[in-house]
């Protein structure tokens, strides 16, 4: 028996018929799942949206307040991770073991860094007592009937980049467990679905980044000013 015939063997699951029907059912599973997550993220999108448009001033300033270029450096290493995941799972298709294993850990050192740049924003944040519910919480430029606003909106910040960010940490531990099994010499051309299907989770969580980005820090971030 070949060493790809071998390791298809040993991680074809006794439900499946083939390797294909498999991979095909982790796909699926993983697609249905991300639909769930959509629902959920799509949820305070729209309160997020509300919100806005009843209080667009306050928001517009809120806006301004947070650090924008933070912000794009964010987007810029989620973007590189996307690409070093497509990589890894290029490699698995190729059977490339050392392959996946590096563009794995470039993907875990990127989402790392994402993690870390948002930790100093939140810091930033804790230090200009913006944090919603502090006693101290005072926005500038705003007067006091709507600091209550601003609370709303940094509460709805907080919710959103907290839940992505806690998206993050979960790939994070996928990526580990990855990693330890391409070093185990788990996968190859012909088994690499784990790889595949972490892939779909890694871009649904930087695509959720990219409708963040702009909506937090952008949208009518002039009218703060």
């Amino acid at each position: 028996m070949s060493n790809h015939a071998h390791s298809e063997s040993l991680e074809l699951r006794v439900q499946f018929d083939t390797a294909e029907q498999q991979r095909d059912a982790s796909t699926l599973g993983m697609w249905l799942f991300l639909v769930t997550e959509v629902m959920f993220f799509g949820g305070m999108f729209a309160a997020y949206t509300v919100y806005r448009n009843l209080y667009p001033e306050v928001f517009a300033i809120c806006s301004s307040s947070l650090n924008a270029v933070l912000g794009a450096v964010n987007t810029c290493v989620l973007l590189l991770s996307s690409f070093t995941m497509v990589m890894a799972v290029r490699a698995g298709q190729l059977g490339q073991q050392k392959a996946i294993i590096w563009f794995l850990i470039l993907t875990l050192l990127f989402g790392g860094i994402f993690l870390g740049v948002k930790a100093v924003e939140w810091k930033e944040k804790f230090d200009e007592h913006h944090i919603p519910g502090q006693a101290a919480f005072h926005l500038e430029g705003l007067q006091q009937a709507d600091q209550g606003h601003a609370q709303l909106f940094f509460s709805l910040y907080f919710a959103m980049t907290g839940l992505h960010a806690l998206h993050m940490v979960i790939g994070a531990g996928i990526l580990l467990g990855l990693i330890l099994h391409a070093k185990q010499g788990r996968y190859s051309a012909s088994y690499y679905t784990p790889v595949d299907v972490a892939g779909l989770y890694w871009h649904f969580v930087d695509v959720i980044w990219i409708f963040l980005f702009p909506l937090l820090y952008l949208i009518d971030r002039h009218l703060g000013k």
